[in-house]
């Protein structure tokens, strides 16, 4: 009874971060100074088509770096 909890417990705890992380990731604006004056200059309609591809450029990297991280964590937990 108490490892289910424990499970529950974790499982929450997960849930609650991954749906605080997403409200930020909603107004972030991944653009350097450089992109910024870039942009500025192109139009509003460009300039949000810049900033979601900078976004989804990094986002890539954060991905498969969890992916590897989870699939290791996976292996090693019974060890």
């Amino acid at each position: 009874m108490i490892n289910f909890v424990f499970r529950m417990k974790k499982k929450l705890l997960i849930l609650f971060f991954a749906v605080l992380f997403s409200q930020f990731t909603v107004h972030a604006f991944a653009q350097c100074s450089i992109c910024t004056k870039t942009t500025q200059q192109m139009g509003e309609k460009p300039a949000k088509g810049l900033n979601a591809g900078i976004l989804y450029l990094a986002f890539t990297p954060f991905a498969i770096a969890a992916y590897v991280g989870y699939r290791w964590w996976r292996n090693n937990r019974d060890l």
